[in-house]
Parts: structure tokens; C-alpha cells; sequence
């Protein structure tokens, strides 16, 4: 094989994929499989995330890929929301220090431009893979985030800290991981746990009394 294709089939490959069991207390109410990559061309990444919420009618389906800067900053975001009552696509790119964010419905349309100084995350209530870039941002001392809900349509500043290694459980089984915290905004506080590769396996958020944890590999 010739090193010209070993080399593209290395840029195809993710750098994680996965999938969320999402659950309600003890119920499960949805998946979310999702995959992070090596941008096409270099200097950046794409994280991609397919939402389905299949346990109640009607069925949901949240797919947005993000497009993500060598900086860590988010470029660009094409959000489709696959809603029987309300189909919408939501587009989305930064550019001079804002963020600006159009949303396409069946027979409207509506832009909106948020002020997103650095450093910014794109977020929604129900895309739990987004807060892997959080973590990214997050030190051993408090660091304020501007966080950007498109498709909620308003904006945070939100807190990250990296609290180390601590001890948790992962499919109930005891678990020494990663513990990072995300505080503000309406869901008040949100656990983030992540092996030493940096992979995210279980995001809480305690204010909903929902978790996503990831799936055993199969």
C-alpha cells in the first residue's frame, strides 16, 4: 500500500467515536453516537453528534457538526433538528470576536449575532458531546467561558475547572477519572469525566437528574 494512501486513510480515522447511553434518573431516554476528527486539511477538528430521543413520541433526532479552529475555538456549526412539529437547520460562523447564528424553519427565518470573545463554546441542553471542547479550556484554576446556546438562542459565561483525578464510578463499577466542572447557567452544575487519553465518558448534570455515559466498546 503506498504511503500517499496509508496516509489519507490515517486522516479518515477518528480520533473518538462513541455512544452516550443518555439517561433520566434510571430510565433511559435517548443515544447519542457520536465522532471526533482530524479537519480536512489540518488545523483543526470536526465533532460530529447524532442526538435520537426515541423513547416518547414524537421522535427527535439532533445532528449537529462542529467545526472546530486550531485554537480550539469554534469556526462553524450546521445543526439539523429532525422535529416533526418544528424542522430546523441552523447554521452558524464566527468571525471578529462574535458568533452569528441563523435558524431555518419551514417557512421562516431568523439570524441572531452573539458577542463571543475568547475563549467560546458552542453548547446545547441535549448534545452532551459538546462539552468535551469545554474541557479543553479547563485548568486547575477557575477560567471563565462564553458559552453559546444556537439553538436555545442566548449566551452564558460559564466557569470550567479541572479538579483532577478523583474517584467516581463508570457503569457502576468504581472508576478513578478525570473530574472537570462546568458551573453557571441553567443547569447550575455539570460533571464532566474523562480518561487520561481525554475521551469523555459520563457527562452529569445533577439539576435534571440526567447522565450520559458512554457505551462499553462492543
Amino acid at each position: 500500500m503506498s504511503a500517499l494512501i496509508l496516509t489519507l486513510l490515517a486522516l479518515q480515522a477518528p480520533l473518538d467515536e462513541g455512544t452516550f447511553l443518555l439517561r433520566q434518573d434510571t430510565a433511559e431516554i435517548g443515544r447519542e453516537a457520536f465522532r471526533l476528527a482530524a479537519a480536512h486539511g489540518g488545523g483543526g477538528w470536526t465533532l460530529s453528534s447524532t442526538v435520537r430521543f426515541d423513547r416518547s413520541r414524537p421522535i427527535v433526532v439532533l445532528n449537529p457538526i462542529l467545526e472546530i479552529g486550531a485554537d480550539s475555538l469554534p469556526a462553524s456549526l450546521d445543526f439539523s433538528v429532525a422535529d416533526p412539529r418544528e424542522p430546523l437547520r441552523i447554521l452558524g460562523q464566527r468571525s471578529r470576536g462574535r458568533f452569528t447564528v441563523r435558524l431555518l424553519g419551514r417557512l421562516t427565518e431568523r439570524a441572531r449575532e452573539f458577542p463571543a470573545p475568547a475563549p467560546v463554546v458552542l453548547l446545547d441542553d441535549s448534545v452532551f458531546v459538546l462539552y468535551l471542547v469545554a474541557a479543553w479550556h479547563a485548568g486547575p484554576s477557575p477560567v471563565s467561558v462564553t458559552a453559546i446556546f444556537p439553538r436555545a438562542g442566548h449566551r452564558e459565561v460559564l466557569v470550567v475547572q479541572d479538579l483532577g483525578v478523583e474517584a467516581t464510578t463508570l457503569h457502576r463499577d468504581p472508576a478513578s477519572l478525570r473530574h472537570v466542572t462546568v458551573t453557571g447557567g441553567p443547569n447550575q452544575l455539570v460533571h464532566l469525566w474523562l480518561d487520561r487519553a481525554g475521551r469523555l465518558l459520563r457527562v452529569a448534570v445533577p439539576s435534571r437528574r440526567l447522565t450520559a455515559e458512554r457505551a462499553p466498546a462492543s
